[in-house]
């Protein structure tokens, strides 16, 4: 496979995602031996993927001042052992406590859909995949309880074209630049009940979270706060329609503003929690250079 530099964005995309999608899903094809006749099948180069891209960080650091739900346990990183072993070399150790919808985090979608995909259900064909981002902050700057509606998107297609099939879509508030300030991240440093009800910060529409899964069929989604629904919702809606289609949703995402609207490769992997409802996610994005 030949990755030349002057291909479009998507061309560039399209074919950084089937590399590592091979690379990733550890793909039968690639490694059985060929039909008599047939040549055997290219290898992925993934270093001409590398060479030809540049790695951005799309997680929150998990530390003391990570954000999480005001009715959920903060993030606690336990010390067991730091020091000088007997032996005279250095060890260290700790014991992790977290939730699994806090900080950068995927949320599956049995956290929202019975009978759905739980965290290691989830195919990694979803979580690797060609992204768009989908600019709003300049909106949301002026309105913390606002909503990305289908208006919006087909607006944002107009100018950008069609969100293809398959495709992670990233929608970027702007609200992560405010990060790890739960005041103005959330709307409220308040705790428990209090904090929930107090909260405000921009979501997605649900009749928008619906049209993304029935009309454009996409394979995931992200925003760069706390939730896929907006902080004053009580009912959750955008989190169900999408849940109910098992698409997966990332939350507490940072730096979409490093990432061209089209032309990168998001790489979205969770903590495998079996049977869990999300989990710790390091998302990482490949963006040609």
């Amino acid at each position: 496979m030949i990755f030349r530099r002057n291909a479009g964005p998507a061309v560039c995309a399209a074919r950084w995602c089937s590399v590592l999608l091979v690379l990733t899903l550890g793909c039968t094809r690639a490694h059985s031996p060929a039909p008599q006749g047939e040549a055997p099948p290219a290898t992925p180069d993934l270093a001409a993927v590398l060479a030809t891209s540049t790695l951005i960080d799309l997680t929150h650091t998990f530390d003391a001042g990570t954000l999480v739900w005001p009715t959920s346990d903060p993030f606690r990183l336990e010390t067991v052992f730091d020091g000088t072993t007997p032996g005279g070399w250095h060890y260290a150790s700790n014991n992790v406590h977290t939730t699994e919808h806090g900080g950068t985090h995927l949320d599956a979608p049995i956290h929202f859909a019975a009978g759905r995909q739980s965290t290691e259900q989830v195919p990694l064909s979803r979580l690797v995949r060609p992204a768009v981002v989908v600019d709003v902050s300049t909106w949301m700057a002026q309105d913390r309880d606002g909503l990305v509606t289908i208006a919006r998107l087909t607006q944002w297609e107009a100018q950008h074209g069609p969100i293809a099939p398959d495709t992670i879509v990233l929608l970027r508030t702007g609200y992560s630049v405010f990060w790890p300030d739960a005041e103005r991240y959330l709307g409220t440093a308040l705790r428990g009940d209090a904090g929930v009800q107090a909260l405000h910060f921009p979501g997605l529409d649900p009749a928008a979270a619906n049209w993304l899964v029935q009309d454009r069929k996409i394979a995931a989604v992200g925003i760069d706060t706390a939730s896929i629904d907006r902080g004053q919702s009580t009912t959750f809606e955008a989190h169900r329609a999408l849940a109910a289609a098992n698409v997966p949703i990332f939350e507490n995402l940072t730096a979409l503003d490093q990432l061209p609207t089209r032309g990168s490769v998001v790489l979205a992997l969770p903590m495998k929690i079996g049977g869990g409802s999300g989990g710790p996610l390091r998302a990482v994005a490949l963006v040609p250079r």
